[in-house]
Protein backbone atom coordinates (compact mmCIF):
# COMPACT_ATOMS: atom_id res chain seq x y z
CA UNK A 1 0.00 0.00 0.00
CA UNK A 2 1.58 3.28 -1.10
CA UNK A 3 1.73 5.99 1.54
CA UNK A 4 0.90 9.54 0.44
CA UNK A 5 0.65 12.87 2.23
CA UNK A 6 -2.14 15.06 0.85
CA UNK A 7 -1.84 18.81 1.43
CA UNK A 8 -5.27 20.41 1.06
CA UNK A 9 -5.52 23.97 -0.20
CA UNK A 10 -8.02 26.57 0.99
CA UNK A 11 -10.53 25.76 -1.77
CA UNK A 12 -10.89 22.27 -0.29
CA UNK A 13 -12.13 23.78 2.99
CA UNK A 14 -14.10 26.84 1.97
CA UNK A 15 -15.87 27.87 -1.23
CA UNK A 16 -15.18 31.32 -2.64
CA UNK A 17 -18.20 33.60 -2.59
CA UNK A 18 -20.04 31.54 0.01
CA UNK A 19 -20.57 32.60 3.64
CA UNK A 20 -17.78 31.56 5.98
CA UNK A 21 -20.15 29.86 8.41
CA UNK A 22 -19.34 26.55 10.09
CA UNK A 23 -22.25 24.93 8.22
CA UNK A 24 -21.03 26.15 4.82
CA UNK A 25 -17.48 25.04 5.52
CA UNK A 26 -18.58 21.59 6.65
CA UNK A 27 -20.58 21.25 3.43
CA UNK A 28 -17.43 22.01 1.40
CA UNK A 29 -15.39 19.57 3.48
CA UNK A 30 -17.94 16.83 2.80
CA UNK A 31 -17.52 17.42 -0.95
CA UNK A 32 -13.74 17.35 -0.51
CA UNK A 33 -14.05 14.11 1.40
CA UNK A 34 -15.57 12.42 -1.64
CA UNK A 35 -12.31 12.98 -3.53
CA UNK A 36 -10.16 11.85 -0.60
CA UNK A 37 -12.32 8.74 -0.24
CA UNK A 38 -11.74 8.05 -3.95
CA UNK A 39 -7.99 8.08 -3.30
CA UNK A 40 -8.34 5.82 -0.26
CA UNK A 41 -10.51 3.55 -2.38
CA UNK A 42 -7.63 3.20 -4.86
CA UNK A 43 -5.61 1.55 -2.09
CA UNK A 44 -3.47 4.44 -0.88
CA UNK A 45 -2.59 4.97 2.78
CA UNK A 46 -3.49 8.64 3.25
CA UNK A 47 -2.25 11.27 5.69
CA UNK A 48 -3.96 14.68 5.44
CA UNK A 49 -2.46 18.11 5.99
CA UNK A 50 -4.30 21.38 5.35
CA UNK A 51 -4.06 25.14 5.29
CA UNK A 52 -5.82 27.52 7.67
CA UNK A 53 -5.21 31.02 6.26
CA UNK A 54 -8.78 32.34 6.11
CA UNK A 55 -9.87 30.43 9.21
CA UNK A 56 -7.09 31.54 11.55
CA UNK A 57 -7.44 35.08 10.21
CA UNK A 58 -11.10 35.15 11.20
CA UNK A 59 -10.34 33.67 14.62
CA UNK A 60 -7.80 36.46 15.18
CA UNK A 61 -10.37 39.08 14.10
CA UNK A 62 -13.00 37.58 16.40
CA UNK A 63 -10.55 37.74 19.29
CA UNK A 64 -9.63 41.33 18.56
CA UNK A 65 -13.23 42.50 18.30
CA UNK A 66 -14.14 40.69 21.51
CA UNK A 67 -11.39 42.24 23.64
CA UNK A 68 -13.85 44.53 25.51
CA UNK A 69 -15.49 41.43 27.01
CA UNK A 70 -12.81 38.70 26.77
CA UNK A 71 -9.00 38.77 26.52
CA UNK A 72 -7.68 38.12 23.00
CA UNK A 73 -5.83 34.86 22.54
CA UNK A 74 -2.25 34.98 21.12
CA UNK A 75 -1.64 33.97 17.51
CA UNK A 76 -0.32 30.48 18.28
CA UNK A 77 -3.45 29.70 20.32
CA UNK A 78 -5.62 30.91 17.44
CA UNK A 79 -3.69 28.50 15.21
CA UNK A 80 -4.43 25.65 17.60
CA UNK A 81 -8.13 26.59 17.55
CA UNK A 82 -8.16 26.45 13.75
CA UNK A 83 -6.44 23.04 13.77
CA UNK A 84 -9.08 21.70 16.11
CA UNK A 85 -12.16 22.84 14.25
CA UNK A 86 -10.88 22.09 10.74
CA UNK A 87 -9.76 18.65 11.88
CA UNK A 88 -13.18 18.11 13.46
CA UNK A 89 -14.86 18.99 10.14
CA UNK A 90 -12.59 16.62 8.22
CA UNK A 91 -13.25 13.85 10.75
CA UNK A 92 -16.99 14.32 10.36
CA UNK A 93 -17.02 14.74 6.58
CA UNK A 94 -14.59 11.97 5.68
CA UNK A 95 -16.02 9.47 8.18
CA UNK A 96 -19.50 10.09 6.76
CA UNK A 97 -18.31 9.44 3.19
CA UNK A 98 -16.21 6.40 4.11
CA UNK A 99 -19.10 4.80 6.00
CA UNK A 100 -21.41 5.36 3.02
CA UNK A 101 -18.92 3.32 0.99
CA UNK A 102 -18.62 0.53 3.54
CA UNK A 103 -15.14 1.60 4.66
CA UNK A 104 -14.63 1.38 8.43
CA UNK A 105 -11.33 3.29 8.56
CA UNK A 106 -11.18 5.78 11.42
CA UNK A 107 -10.13 9.41 11.04
CA UNK A 108 -8.18 11.15 13.81
CA UNK A 109 -6.81 14.66 14.19
CA UNK A 110 -3.57 15.36 16.01
CA UNK A 111 -3.17 18.94 17.24
CA UNK A 112 0.42 19.36 16.09
CA UNK A 113 3.26 21.62 17.18
CA UNK A 114 6.06 22.28 14.68
CA UNK A 115 9.40 23.56 15.90
CA UNK A 116 10.96 26.54 14.11
CA UNK A 117 14.29 28.29 14.65
CA UNK A 118 13.70 31.42 16.69
CA UNK A 119 16.53 33.07 14.71
CA UNK A 120 15.00 32.23 11.34
CA UNK A 121 15.57 35.32 9.13
CA UNK A 122 12.00 35.05 7.83
CA UNK A 123 10.80 36.57 11.11
CA UNK A 124 12.23 39.84 9.76
CA UNK A 125 10.41 39.57 6.42
CA UNK A 126 6.72 38.61 6.90
CA UNK A 127 5.34 36.93 3.77
CA UNK A 128 2.58 34.46 4.67
CA UNK A 129 -0.96 35.67 3.83
CA UNK A 130 -3.71 35.10 6.41
CA UNK A 131 -7.30 36.20 6.72
CA UNK A 132 -9.65 37.77 4.14
CA UNK A 133 -8.80 39.69 0.98
CA UNK A 134 -9.02 43.49 0.91
CA UNK A 135 -8.79 46.24 -1.68
CA UNK A 136 -5.57 48.23 -1.67
CA UNK A 137 -7.33 51.16 -0.01
CA UNK A 138 -8.78 48.95 2.74
CA UNK A 139 -5.40 47.28 3.28
CA UNK A 140 -3.59 50.59 3.73
CA UNK A 141 -6.18 51.73 6.26
CA UNK A 142 -5.81 48.52 8.29
CA UNK A 143 -2.02 48.79 8.18
CA UNK A 144 -2.18 52.36 9.49
CA UNK A 145 -4.69 51.54 12.23
CA UNK A 146 -3.32 48.22 13.48
CA UNK A 147 0.29 48.13 12.37
CA UNK A 148 -0.20 44.97 10.33
CA UNK A 149 2.00 44.23 7.35
CA UNK A 150 -0.26 44.06 4.27
CA UNK A 151 0.82 42.76 0.86
CA UNK A 152 -0.76 42.08 -2.52
CA UNK A 153 -1.45 38.34 -2.97
CA UNK A 154 -0.93 36.96 -6.50
CA UNK A 155 -3.37 39.34 -8.17
CA UNK A 156 -6.25 38.32 -5.93
CA UNK A 157 -6.28 41.27 -3.54
CA UNK A 158 -4.45 42.46 -0.41
CA UNK A 159 -4.05 40.42 2.78
CA UNK A 160 -2.32 40.59 6.11
CA UNK A 161 1.02 38.76 6.13
CA UNK A 162 2.98 37.28 9.04
CA UNK A 163 6.36 35.59 9.38
CA UNK A 164 6.67 32.17 7.74
CA UNK A 165 9.70 30.38 9.25
CA UNK A 166 10.91 27.00 7.98
CA UNK A 167 9.69 23.87 9.80
CA UNK A 168 12.46 22.11 11.73
CA UNK A 169 10.78 19.29 13.64
CA UNK A 170 7.26 17.88 14.05
CA UNK A 171 6.83 17.45 17.79
CA UNK A 172 3.99 14.91 17.71
CA UNK A 173 5.54 12.78 14.94
CA UNK A 174 5.67 9.58 17.00
CA UNK A 175 1.94 9.84 17.75
CA UNK A 176 1.18 10.40 14.06
CA UNK A 177 3.31 7.38 13.09
CA UNK A 178 1.55 5.21 15.67
CA UNK A 179 -1.88 6.14 14.30
CA UNK A 180 -0.83 5.68 10.66
CA UNK A 181 0.72 2.28 11.41
CA UNK A 182 -2.53 1.20 13.05
CA UNK A 183 -4.69 2.06 10.04
CA UNK A 184 -5.99 5.52 10.95
CA UNK A 185 -6.44 8.28 8.40
CA UNK A 186 -4.57 11.04 10.23
CA UNK A 187 -5.13 14.79 9.98
CA UNK A 188 -1.98 16.57 11.14
CA UNK A 189 0.25 19.67 10.80
CA UNK A 190 -2.94 21.66 10.19
CA UNK A 191 -2.16 25.15 8.96
CA UNK A 192 1.50 24.14 8.83
CA UNK A 193 1.44 23.23 12.51
CA UNK A 194 1.41 25.44 15.59
CA UNK A 195 4.76 27.27 15.40
CA UNK A 196 6.84 26.81 18.53
CA UNK A 197 10.40 27.73 19.46
CA UNK A 198 12.72 26.48 22.19
CA UNK A 199 13.38 29.11 24.84
CA UNK A 200 16.57 29.52 26.85
CA UNK A 201 15.45 26.70 29.16
CA UNK A 202 14.95 24.34 26.23
CA UNK A 203 11.18 24.42 26.68
CA UNK A 204 8.69 24.80 23.87
CA UNK A 205 6.70 28.02 23.60
CA UNK A 206 4.41 29.37 20.91
CA UNK A 207 5.38 32.18 18.56
CA UNK A 208 3.43 34.53 16.27
CA UNK A 209 3.96 33.04 12.83
CA UNK A 210 2.41 30.76 10.21
CA UNK A 211 4.46 27.87 8.87
CA UNK A 212 3.69 27.29 5.21
CA UNK A 213 1.45 24.24 5.04
CA UNK A 214 3.15 22.90 1.90
CA UNK A 215 6.60 23.02 3.49
CA UNK A 216 5.25 21.45 6.69
CA UNK A 217 3.54 18.77 4.58
CA UNK A 218 6.86 18.10 2.86
CA UNK A 219 8.58 17.68 6.22
CA UNK A 220 5.80 15.33 7.29
CA UNK A 221 6.09 13.31 4.08
CA UNK A 222 9.85 12.98 4.55
CA UNK A 223 9.55 11.94 8.20
CA UNK A 224 6.83 9.37 7.44
CA UNK A 225 8.84 8.01 4.47
CA UNK A 226 5.89 8.63 2.15
CA UNK A 227 6.02 7.54 -1.47
CA UNK A 228 4.43 10.72 -2.77
CA UNK A 229 3.47 14.22 -1.70
CA UNK A 230 0.23 15.42 -3.29
CA UNK A 231 -0.34 19.18 -3.10
CA UNK A 232 -3.92 20.11 -3.98
CA UNK A 233 -4.71 23.67 -4.98
CA UNK A 234 -7.12 25.74 -7.08
CA UNK A 235 -5.48 25.01 -10.45
CA UNK A 236 -4.95 21.72 -12.27
CA UNK A 237 -1.34 22.33 -13.28
CA UNK A 238 1.68 24.45 -12.49
CA UNK A 239 2.11 27.20 -15.09
CA UNK A 240 4.82 29.52 -16.28
CA UNK A 241 3.94 33.03 -17.49
CA UNK A 242 0.81 32.69 -15.33
CA UNK A 243 -2.17 34.80 -16.48
CA UNK A 244 -0.20 36.11 -19.46
CA UNK A 245 -1.00 35.55 -23.16
CA UNK A 246 1.81 33.00 -23.40
CA UNK A 247 0.86 31.04 -20.26
CA UNK A 248 2.11 27.46 -20.47
CA UNK A 249 0.74 24.65 -18.30
CA UNK A 250 3.29 22.00 -17.32
CA UNK A 251 2.62 18.24 -17.27
CA UNK A 252 6.02 17.34 -15.84
CA UNK A 253 8.88 19.17 -14.18
CA UNK A 254 12.39 18.04 -13.39
CA UNK A 255 14.13 19.44 -10.34
CA UNK A 256 16.51 21.43 -12.54
CA UNK A 257 13.63 22.92 -14.53
CA UNK A 258 11.79 23.82 -11.33
CA UNK A 259 14.88 25.57 -9.96
CA UNK A 260 15.32 27.46 -13.22
CA UNK A 261 11.73 28.72 -13.18
CA UNK A 262 11.99 29.66 -9.49
CA UNK A 263 15.11 31.69 -10.24
CA UNK A 264 13.21 33.46 -13.02
CA UNK A 265 10.47 34.46 -10.57
CA UNK A 266 7.81 32.43 -12.38
CA UNK A 267 5.99 31.43 -9.18
CA UNK A 268 4.28 33.86 -6.83
CA UNK A 269 5.58 34.01 -3.22
CA UNK A 270 2.96 32.85 -0.74
CA UNK A 271 1.11 31.04 -3.53
CA UNK A 272 2.71 28.64 -6.05
CA UNK A 273 6.34 29.25 -5.02
CA UNK A 274 6.21 27.36 -1.67
CA UNK A 275 4.41 24.49 -3.42
CA UNK A 276 7.21 24.10 -5.96
CA UNK A 277 9.83 24.56 -3.23
CA UNK A 278 8.19 21.79 -1.20
CA UNK A 279 7.95 19.59 -4.30
CA UNK A 280 11.65 19.95 -5.07
CA UNK A 281 12.71 19.38 -1.47
CA UNK A 282 10.68 16.16 -1.22
CA UNK A 283 11.88 14.77 -4.56
CA UNK A 284 15.50 15.45 -3.62
CA UNK A 285 15.17 13.89 -0.16
CA UNK A 286 15.29 10.28 -1.43
CA UNK A 287 15.47 8.55 -4.83
CA UNK A 288 12.12 7.42 -6.22
CA UNK A 289 9.99 10.05 -4.50
CA UNK A 290 7.66 12.30 -6.46
CA UNK A 291 5.40 15.26 -5.89
CA UNK A 292 2.12 15.97 -7.67
CA UNK A 293 0.59 19.44 -7.79
CA UNK A 294 -2.99 19.52 -9.05
CA UNK A 295 -6.59 20.43 -8.28
CA UNK A 296 -8.78 18.48 -5.90
CA UNK A 297 -11.05 17.13 -8.62
CA UNK A 298 -8.09 15.82 -10.64
CA UNK A 299 -6.26 14.11 -7.77
CA UNK A 300 -7.07 10.50 -8.67
CA UNK A 301 -6.26 11.09 -12.34
CA UNK A 302 -3.02 12.81 -11.35
CA UNK A 303 -1.95 9.82 -9.27
CA UNK A 304 -2.43 7.75 -12.44
CA UNK A 305 -0.28 10.20 -14.40
CA UNK A 306 -3.23 11.54 -16.41
CA UNK A 307 -3.53 15.06 -14.95
CA UNK A 308 -1.72 17.64 -12.86
CA UNK A 309 1.98 18.46 -12.77
CA UNK A 310 4.39 15.72 -11.66
CA UNK A 311 7.77 16.73 -10.25
CA UNK A 312 10.28 13.90 -10.19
Amino acid sequence: MKKIVIALGGNALQEAGKPATAEAQLEVVEKTSEYIADIIGEGYKVIIAHGNGPQVGRIVLQNEYATPVSPAMPFDVCGAMSQGYIGYHIQQGLTKVLRSRGNKSEVATVVTQVLVDRNDPKFKNPSKPIGPFYTEEEAKKIADEKGYVMKEDAGRGWRRVVASPMPVEIEELSAVKCLVDNGFVVVTVGGGGIPVIRNDKGELEGTAAVIDKDLASEKLAEDLDADALVILTAVEKVSINYKKPDQKDLDKLTVSEARKYMAEGQFAPGSMLPKVEAAVKFVESKPGRMTIITSLDKAVEALDGKAGTTIA
